[in-house]
């Protein structure tokens, strides 16, 4: 064979060894990914360099306790409640959830957003599940619900330091708000009771809030008023933006990742997506069961002065309803862009 025969030869074999290569990576697209696998594909977060929003966002993220029920078979083993992505399907169809979680990965992720004003950070952190479930057959469709995302907002005082002092949190627990606050904080109950005492853990040297969601229904509290009944999961936020997989349906150590609702093509950009919202006030399109899910600028308890959505819309005006000793405190945002600003 001439030389330059051998030289396309090789060039051919090579562009179907791509070829292969590249086929067998479509194949192994519905395979759950190891921790290693997901941290490898996330290794250019790596290199990146934090905003001061992320920093902010990063020291006040919880350490983020999920109850698991390994009963029933709409559980998935367990599977039904790991954190996901909205879109951890590959698409921003809210109607294929609840049956491509069989089939695809659930990785740790949590939604946030950051309102401020001149005296305060306000932070969302949500939590989404492609399952609200019941191992109740004689419930199936009754009390269940395709797609849920519960969160809370964190209620950040600017005291001179560099992240502030978290002050106290409102949590969603299905269509209740409840309020936690840490040991001294200066907050008191106002218009709405105070709930408990937010508790916190260590974590790379610094103390974190410790949040915690039950089984099947999702309800957000801060830790112990909801807790790990036997399994469970302990996420924890990722310093360089990784999302994991659970080992199991008991593993206590896995990284999620903080999501940007405002990133381009995000959560927000994403509310006029008739496939993923009923509308663009924020109400999760569904296929399957009675109720659904809320965006968090949708979310809402029907029992307070705030109106619907304003905990993360107008939170500085729901801290207000909730609290008094609040200090020096301002209703006026610097940055909002759930209201354009």
């Amino acid at each position: 064979m001439k030389e330059s025969s051998k030289k396309c030869a090789g060039i051919l074999g090579a562009v179907l060894l791509a070829a292969v290569v590249l086929t067998g990576c479509q194949d192994e697209e519905f395979v759950q990914p190891t921790k290693r696998e997901a941290l490898v594909q996330n290794e250019d977060a790596n290199k990146r360099v934090n905003t001061f929003e992320e920093e902010l966002v990063l020291r006040w993220a919880p350490v983020h306790l999920q109850d698991t029920d390994v009963t029933g078979s709409h559980g998935i083993n367990g599977k039904a409640d790991y954190l996901s992505a909205v879109n951890y399907d590959g698409d921003w169809n809210a109607t294929n959830n609840w049956n491509n979680l069989s089939s695809f990965a659930a990785t740790g992720h949590c939604y946030y957003s950051v309102v401020e004003t001149t005296t305060h950070w306000f932070i969302v952190y949500a939590f989404f599940h492609p399952r609200d479930w019941t191992d109740n057959v004689f419930l199936y469709n009754i009390d269940e619900h395709e797609n849920d995302l519960e969160g809370y907002l964190s209620i950040v005082k600017k005291d001179g330091s560099a992240h502030g002092a978290l002050q106290g949190i409102v949590t969603v627990a299905h269509s209740d708000f409840f309020s936690f606050v840490p040991s001294g904080s200066p907050l008191q109950a106002n218009q709405e009771d105070i709930d408990g005492t937010l508790s916190f853990e260590t974590y790379h040297g610094q103390p974190h809030p410790v949040t915690a969601q039950e089984a099947k229904g999702h309800g957000l509290k801060a830790n112990p008023y909801y807790k790990i009944n036997g399994d469970g999961l302990k996420y924890l936020p990722s310093l360089d933006f990784t999302a994991e997989a659970p080992a199991n349906a008991d593993d206590r150590d896995v990284k999620y990742k903080l999501v940007n609702i405002f990133e381009a093509n995000g959560l927000w950009d994403q509310r006029f997506n008739t496939e993923l919202f009923s509308s663009a006030a924020g109400g999760f399109k569904s296929s399957y069961g009675n109720g659904g899910a809320n965006a968090p600028w949708a979310w809402d308890d029907g029992n307070d002065v705030p109106g619907k959505g304003e905990l993360a819309t107008d939170p500085a005006k729901l801290v207000n309803s909730y609290f008094k000793n609040l200090g020096t405190f301002s209703l006026i945002y610097t940055k909002n862009k759930y209201k354009g600003i």
